[in-house]
Order: C-alpha cells, then sequence, then structure tokens
C-alpha cells in the first residue's frame, strides 16, 4: 500500500513499480478485447493514464490487479463504443504490412490449419457483443477464474458462468458455420 500512496501522490517510480508486474497481461486484455495491437496500445495507454489519475480514490476494496483489468476493461469497452463501425483490412493492406501467405515451416498443412483455426477464432470472438468478449477472454485466453472475472467487470459468479457459456455457444456456431469444426 506504500508504493500505491506513493504513486498516489506522483511518484512515476511507484507507479512503474506498481503497473510493470500486470503491464503484460493488460496488454493482452486489450489486445483480445480491440482486436489489434495498434488499438490495444492506444487502450493500454488510455488506461494507465486513467489508473494514475484514479490512484488517489483506490480504496482497496479488491485486488489492485483486479483493479487494473476493470480499468483496462472499461476503457476497451469506451473504446469498443466509440469506433461502433470495425474497420476491414484488405489483402493488400495485410501485405503491406507484412502479412504473408506462404508458410515455409516444416509441416505446411498443419501450421496453416492451425493458423486459420486461429483467425477464426480471433474473428470470432471479434463479434461477440463486448461484455461477453470480456468474460470469455478472460477465462479461455487468460485463464482468469470465474471469481476474478466476477470481481473485474463487477458482476456475479452466474452471470460470469452464462456469459462465457453463451460466447462459448456462439463460437461454437460461428467455427462450424466457418467451417473449421
Amino acid at each position: 500500500m506504500e508504493l500505491v500512496r506513493l504513486a498516489a501522490n506522483g511518484d512515476s517510480d511507484a507507479f512503474e513499480a506498481l503497473i510493470k508486474p500486470h503491464e503484460k497481461m493488460m496488454y493482452a486484455l486489450a489486445f483480445r478485447m480491440c482486436g489489434n495491437a495498434e488499438d490495444a496500445k492506444d487502450c493500454l495507454q488510455d488506461s494507465m493514464l486513467r489508473i494514475f489519475r484514479a490512484l488517489p480514490s483506490f480504496r482497496g476494496d479488491s485486488a489492485l490487479s483486479t483493479w487494473f483489468y476493470r480499468i483496462v476493461n472499461n476503457t476497451c469497452l469506451d473504446n469498443h463504443r466509440r469506433k461502433k463501425v470495425r474497420r476491414a483490412e484488405s489483402l493488400e493492406q495485410l501485405a503491406e504490412s507484412g502479412w504473408n501467405p506462404v508458410d515455409t515451416a516444416p509441416d505446411p498443412q498443419q501450421r496453416a490449419e492451425n493458423a486459420s483455426l486461429k483467425r477464426a477464432l480471433s474473428r470470432g470472438i471479434s463479434l461477440l457483443a463486448p461484455e461477453i468478449r470480456s468474460a470469455v477472454v478472460m477465462r479461455d485466453v487468460q485463464g482468469f477464474s470465474y471469481e476474478e472475472i466476477s470481481e473485474v467487470l463487477q458482476i456475479n459468479i452466474g452471470t460470469v458462468k452464462s456469459r462465457i457459456s453463451r460466447g462459448r455457444e456462439k463460437l461454437r456456431e460461428f467455427l462450424t458455420a466457418s467451417g473449421e469444426l
């Protein structure tokens, strides 16, 4: 709590010490919520600014990490609401950014199938409603417990389980329709 007090009083070293252990997980959450690295970095930066500004109001009702993840999640949801219309990337844009559809790995078919499934999963996750996506990503991608998700999203465990179940069912339907299952 001493680091929290110091960071709340503007000590940037204390703030960095608080954030550093959670930065990768916060980015992973932002990436999965946003669907691309650029938006994830923007949301993470916005989240860190929000965290820094809100530190004086942190009461310690939950774990600091839970509070961080809640802020990241809310920032991503705010970003999603602002963007309403999702951008589509053309094949030319993907090729210009370094995407290469040719796989030179030792087992090209298996790698292609895995890559295809990952793309389909990412696409399916991006189509989920934001509140369902949050629960699915936290549970199935990041391995959070139901209790942790409940705390971060500030909803009861039954709602967490329901959202995860609905999200998995929607993903299953999407993957079946796209020929991945």
